[in-house]
């Protein structure tokens, strides 16, 4: 590459790690991704509360606070990017409350309570843009939209609604605008003509994107930064799209034309990526059925190795995808060792996503774009990975009411006293799912999504009030593993073996196995039958619970709203853990929960690998939504005399039916080392869940849950 171009990413990568280490400083440990996001000013902008709660709601509040901040917004130009621009201020996590409280939800809170959910009310909403719309129409073509609709859609509220959409616009259009003016300045003071260079090309790319289409690679990866830092800023959106196929346009044209080389080609799509680990997919089929891989796609992946800091491409794995795409993204990942690329199967996900009825032509569209989740870019509101229920929970809540009532007790008791609980939990999900699109753009509208999406400024409704085409609302279970090992242990220990009585059990559990022989007891529980090895008992359970949830959560669906089941804690396992106490499968209480679909870790003892990839494509929900494979690998089974071993695991889960891997390489001494020290090691960087983040910014207690994952895999 270009000694220049690469030593600007080089200087680009050391002052991200700067300003991780400053954020830490100042904000302290954030259990959550990069994103990218950097130190604002101290004082420089505060919220505008139009409540007494002293939060903001609704329309007009949203409006006002980010076109206040627009105005305010510090500028960002660094002569060594090519890009303008970086996110500092998360107006969603600066309200001191989330929901409307003229809205409250108190008749579904005994049962979130109960069965510890997360439900999702006036959460930031997790669905995709679609990008090529930004791309086609520019700025003011955008408003040129907005004009044509309201000629439309004409009742005051609607009008009402097209002319915050224009204000919203145009504060971001003033953030541009006062990027080109500082950019022009710095490149009149700057004496280094590169950089000179770099900054006058920079000023004119943003002069142009400020109000048109872009026509260049750089114009359209500078119009897809600003719109992405503005819809981060107004309410955290972060999901991508087919990064390669939306960009392959303008490379070809650029490249045809002589207007750049393929260094340049790295250099800006480094820059890109390092701007913000926004989850973008490569590879994978078009809404024909052809693949979407290109020269850009290998492009982005050198670009992503130059820069190699917390990442977030997914690579879509099926049967059409360029063979070499898969190899050298399989490479880097074993080469750099940061948790990038993840791994989605397309397979699984598109047959499922037909069984809502669905053609394979839509069902292509939907990719991976967040930490679990899928969703068709600017086509459906989603919610993914915003709604959980705490299977694990839902088994103690059965389990202590079993133990609390009339004797006999037995397996089969209990799995009827569990369905009728998560069948309660399901429905209290599902309510509260419906409660908040009933009102939450009277909470926080869409004012940024709604722009990039197909349906809410051509009808003049918010994104959740009926303006998106779809409406697949996921509802993910966690815990799986607990809820099944604790089945698994019971009915082997006690019923089939009996080497254990139930009163033995339940005086075990109670005391959280610090009673006498409790230990005893634990052990004999924790080395039954587990779920993750095929066959055993613990699988038998996982498969029921599995079956039930997924009818559970599909008996909610209704008119337009279609419900998907999924599993996936996030990093919740830890939290949920907190909630539930000691459980028969030798958990002790306040541990945490196992991770999604993963079995509890130590379910095998050799290597687990295969094992776990069988295993998970076995509990697969089937409806379109992912079940993450979590895949802990250390570097001395990942190296590159084992890469073919590591791309047939790859291949061979999809094949079974997987979604969706995350993988995270580390060395178990480099870990403990960085889990002691975390700042000895500013550039380790791990994937906690479906996100990457540096290890040094996770808590303890997080860096305890991804050391106690790998240690005991």
């Amino acid at each position: 590459m270009d000694v220049i171009l690469e030593n600007r990413l080089k200087a680009l990568r050391a002052k991200k790690l700067a300003q991780t280490k400053e954020k830490i400083r100042v904000e302290g440990l954030l259990d959550e991704d990069d994103y990218g996001r950097i130190v604002p000013p101290a004082g420089l902008w505060e919220t505008i509360p139009n409540n007494p709660d002293g939060s903001f709601y609704g329309y007009d509040a949203w409006a006002d606070n980010f076109c206040s901040l627009m105005a305010v917004h510090p500028v960002y130009v660094d002569p060594d990017d090519a890009f303008c621009g970086r996110w500092m201020y998360f107006m969603s996590k600066m309200r001191k409350n989330k929901w409307n409280p003229a809205y409250p939800y108190d008749f579904l809170e005994e049962n979130i309570d109960k069965y510890d959910i997360i439900c999702g009310i006036g959460d930031d909403a997790h669905f995709a843009p679609d990008f090529s719309i930004g791309l086609s129409l520019g700025w003011d073509g955008l408003i040129g939209k907005i004009d044509k609709y309201r000629k439309l859609n004409t009742s005051a509220e609607q009008q009402h609604f097209y002319d915050l959409h224009v204000r919203a616009i145009r504060a971001v259009q003033g953030w541009i605008q006062r990027h080109v003016d500082a950019a022009r300045e710095m490149a009149c003071n700057e004496i280094d003509p590169a950089r000179r260079k770099n900054l006058e090309e920079m000023a004119e790319v943003n002069a142009w994107v400020k109000n048109n289409p872009p026509r260049t690679l750089r114009e359209a990866c500078q119009w897809i930064i600003w719109f992405h830092l503005a819809s981060r800023t107004y309410n955290r959106d972060g999901a991508g799209g087919q990064i390669d196929s939306l960009l392959r346009p303008y490379f070809e044209k650029d490249i045809k034309d002589g207007r750049i080389t393929e260094d340049d080609a790295i250099y800006y799509l480094g820059c890109l990526l390092i701007n913000d680990p926004i989850y973008w997919q490569l590879g994978g089929p078009d809404k024909d059925g052809r693949d979407q891989t290109s020269r850009i796609s290998f492009l982005i992946l050198e670009a992503a190795d130059k820069i190699n800091t917390s990442l977030n491409i997914t690579i879509r794995v099926w049967d059409g995808l360029d063979k070499l795409l898969l190899r050298k993204g399989v490479e880097y990942l074993v080469k750099n060792k940061n948790g990038w690329p993840r791994f989605s199967g397309d397979k699984a996900l598109v047959s499922g996503f037909m069984k809502n009825g669905y053609s394979a032509a839509l069902a292509r569209q939907r990719i991976a774009v967040g930490c679990n989740w899928m969703s068709l870019p600017g086509l459906e509101y989603t919610m993914n990975d915003l709604v959980k229920v705490n299977i694990a929970k839902v088994f103690e809540v059965a389990y202590l009411e079993m133990i609390d009532g009339s004797k006999p007790y037995s397996t089969a008791l209990l799995w009827d006293v569990f369905v009728s609980h998560l069948d309660k939990a399901v429905k209290t999900a599902a309510d509260g799912i419906r409660h908040h699109l009933k009102y939450q753009k009277y909470n926080e509208p869409e004012l940024l999504l709604n722009l990039l999406s197909h349906g809410p400024i051509e009808k003049g409704l918010d994104a959740s009030d009926g303006g998106a085409q779809y409406y697949n609302l996921a509802i993910d279970g966690a815990g799986l593993a607990i809820a099944a090992d604790s089945f698994a242990a019971l009915e082997q220990r006690i019923e089939k073996e009996h080497r254990l009585s139930w009163d033995l059990v339940k005086e075990s559990v109670a005391e959280n196995f610090e009673n006498a022989g409790g230990e005893i007891v634990r052990n004999v529980l924790k080395n039954s039958e587990h779920y993750g090895c095929e066959g055993s008992l613990g699988e038998k359970w996982a498969l029921k619970i599995r079956d039930q949830f997924v009818a559970d959560v599909r008996s909610q669906s209704e008119s337009n709203h279609v419900f998907i089941p999924g599993f996936f804690s996030w990093a919740n396992t830890v939290a949920f853990g907190k909630h539930v106490q000691a459980t028969p499968n030798g958990r002790k209480a306040g541990t945490p929960i196992s991770h999604g679909a993963n079995p509890v870790p130590g379910f095998a003892v050799d290597g687990a690998s295969l094992s776990l990839a069988s295993s998970i494509a076995r509990i697969q929900p089937g409806y379109g939504n992912t079940a993450p494979m979590q895949w802990e690998l250390d570097p001395s089974f990942a190296e590159e005399k084992h890469i073919d071993i590591i791309e047939s695991i790859i291949k061979t889960h999809m094949e079974l039916g997987g979604t969706l891997i995350n993988v995270n390489i580390m060395d178990k001494d480099t870990l403990l080392k960085a889990h002691k020290d975390p700042f000895a090691y500013p550039e380790l960087v791990v994937r906690v869940t479906g996100f990457t983040a540096y290890f040094c910014m996770l808590s303890p207690e997080f860096r305890q849950l991804v050391v106690d994952r790998l240690l005991e895999n």
